[in-house]
């Protein structure tokens, strides 16, 4: 559980505790704590007194048998600027939260967010615009993704996000802290009206009423039923039309998709989760790139090319524009996404909850099955966000009363939010940003790379090589069997001390591979010389061989696709391998290249109830 020591997480603490000791004939620990349960307190050492705050939380929660981590935030850039800080403490949170929920093998996450925290949020994005998609607010459970490297599993499950307390009000979460006789702590930084989220909280206290909160309840309902058939929508048709790839892209069938008989809002929303998955950004595409990109959907058939939100879209080869290839782009700048983790500590095994999380996931997809509404029970499929509440009041979810606060709110914070706008200049960005195809970064022995959050990079060398590498028959998966030979790497494009740099792959390694088949092959006389002269020869069959092959696979792959591929490259910039091809220049190098997003295809599970 994230607990902040406020009257919400307390709420949910006291609630979670009676849960476990009380439903589930859970058992206690030597310590006298509750099993499966740990409250994990975050002091962002943003204020002088919040060390000694998370230790008095701490020792409260301790009191309900509840264990306890308490972790101190570290600002690397100094503290967060103004009118950034909340958004920097959140994201410092998260990822605290994650890195502790790895640590302990934890995969589920409570979160103490509630009803009034959704109309908040409603309005924060009324004002800013968002989506009808947007406006339907936090949902029940979601499935995050760790934001940094720390396993190569085939299956990364994520954490589930659980928000258990949103059809509770603010006021039930005093009234359950008093219940269970627990004291809070209350952030001094939660009035002042800096911030946009306390600004709404204000001033929803001031217009709020039974009816005034039941009606805007009722409309961030009809806002996910929205987003509950628009999801359900993009599922079953990423299932029909879309074809993935081990070499990194996806295929979207256009006649199956039928582009033309999808409303706008599904079509968006289908093609960005898409997008999203190929290029592994978390960013949300909106205003003219998603206007762009839904017309480019919707001409058939494709006969153009798009570059867009880290992607590129382009006919499917031999498929007269039936076919729309998109594969990532490594000409627009993107923030540098390669990362380290230990290959030597690694051990390639799933969290211990991992089918707990896969039943879980398998559970709640046969229930959301049975809430997804018909298209004419869903409201605001034709809506924009600015229309929203319009046609909230034409269905008289809303009173003209309700009608007019609401738009009174969306009006003030827009106010605030123009007057506080601020460009940030690229050179202040906080991303290391790079033009992809043009970098590489050094990967020594023992590691793995994550590479683009797409594909998982080792390598590692053979002290011998198999004979039949030197009869021109070895591929690029031989085993040792069948005799061995030492190889003189000093001799070699790979060098004994070499550390191999990792990089996209170029249109100079295709011409490369294709010089390779012009090199002649070794004579049976040379079999008997093992000198450093023929262990260069040796590399240099095994190469010529190996790129034989590697060519016939590559004239499989779209050309565009090619350049997301991963290459291995020594410190000359010679070409060593490209292991998702299982090209490799020396018989002794031992290289893999295995696909695995970091984020699934439709980012991952959601419920929406």
């Amino acid at each position: 559980m994230g607990v902040s020591g406020g009257p919400d997480s307390m709420a949910l603490c006291v609630l979670s505790a009676h849960w476990k000791t009380n439903g589930l004939s859970t058992n206690r620990d030597s310590d006298g704590f509750i099993d499966g349960l740990l409250a994990i307190i975050i002091d962002h050492s943003l204020r002088a007194e919040s060390k000694e705050e998370a230790n008095i939380v701490s020792s409260r929660v301790s009191t309900m048998g509840i264990r306890c981590e308490i972790v101190h935030c570290e600002w690397s850039d100094g503290r967060p600027k103004q009118g950034h800080l909340q958004e920097a403490a959140r994201d410092m949170r998260y990822q605290h939260f994650q890195k502790v929920c790895i640590q302990n093998q934890i995969s589920a996450l409570l979160i103490a967010h509630h009803m009034d925290d959704q109309a908040e949020l409603f309005v924060l994005r009324l004002s800013r615009h968002s989506s009808v998609l947007g406006l339907a607010g936090m949902p029940f459970i979601s499935q995050i993704f760790s934001s940094y490297t720390h396993s190569s599993d085939a299956k990364d499950y994520g954490i589930l996000l659980v928000r258990p307390l949103l059809d509770f009000s603010k006021e039930d979460m005093y009234k359950i802290c008093q219940g269970g006789q627990q004291t809070w702590v209350e952030d001094p930084t939660n009035q002042s009206i800096l911030y946009a989220r306390n600004r709404i909280r204000m001033s929803l206290r001031d217009c709020s009423s039974y009816g005034f909160n039941s009606e805007l309840q009722a409309v961030i309902s009809a806002c996910q039923q929205t987003r509950l058939y628009v999801d359900n929508v993009c599922s079953n048709l990423m299932n029909k039309a879309v074809t993935v790839t081990d070499f990194g892209y996806a295929v979207i069938d256009l006649e199956i998709l039928n582009p033309s008989k999808i409303e706008d809002i599904c079509l968006s929303k289908f093609i960005a989760l898409i997008l999203q998955f190929i290029s592994q950004r978390n960013r949300p595409i909106r205003g003219s790139t998603s206007k762009l990109l839904l017309d480019y959907m919707r001409t058939f058939p494709c006969r153009t090319s798009l570059t867009a939100a880290g992607c590129y879209l382009c006919p499917a080869p031999a498929s007269r524009g039936t076919k729309a290839l998109v594969c990532c782009s490594v000409d627009c700048p993107l923030p540098q996404t390669v990362e380290f983790l230990d290959a030597l500590s690694y051990t390639d095994h799933q969290h211990h909850t991992a089918n707990d999380i896969e039943q879980i996931m398998t559970d709640s997809k046969s229930h959301f099955n049975h809430l997804v509404p018909d298209a004419s029970e869903v409201h605001f499929l034709d809506t924009t966000s600015e229309s929203v509440l319009s046609k909230a009041r034409r269905l008289e979810m809303l009173s003209e009363s309700t009608y007019k606060n609401i738009m009174l709110l969306q009006r003030e914070e827009v106010k605030h939010f123009r007057t506080k706008k601020k460009v940030i200049p690229e050179s202040e960005s906080k991303d290391k940003v790079k033009s992809i195809s043009m970098y590489s970064e050094p990967l020594f022995h023992g590691k793995i790379c994550s590479f683009m959050n797409c594909f998982f990079v080792a390598w590692k060398l053979n002290k011998e090589i198999p004979a039949s590498a030197i009869s021109g028959e070895a591929d690029s998966h031989d085993s040792m069997g069948g005799g061995t030979l030492c190889c003189h790497f000093n001799s070699c494009v790979f060098g004994n001390d070499m550390v191999p740099e990792v990089r996209h792959m170029c249109e100079s390694d295709w011409l490369y591979l294709a010089d390779l088949l012009k090199c002649p092959t070794l004579e049976n006389s040379q079999l008997k010389d093992t000198s450093s002269t023929n262990s260069t020869s040796t590399c240099l069959n095994h190469a010529r061989v190996s790129a034989q092959r590697a060519l016939l696979i590559l004239k499989s792959i779209p050309a565009a696709a090619r350049r997301g591929l991963p290459v291995l490259v020594n410190d000359q910039g010679l070409l060593l391998s490209i292991p998702s091809i299982g090209f490799k220049y020396c018989p002794c190098l031992d290289v893999t290249a295995v696909f695995k997003p970091r984020v699934p295809l439709g980012g991952g599970h959601s419920l929406f109830i």
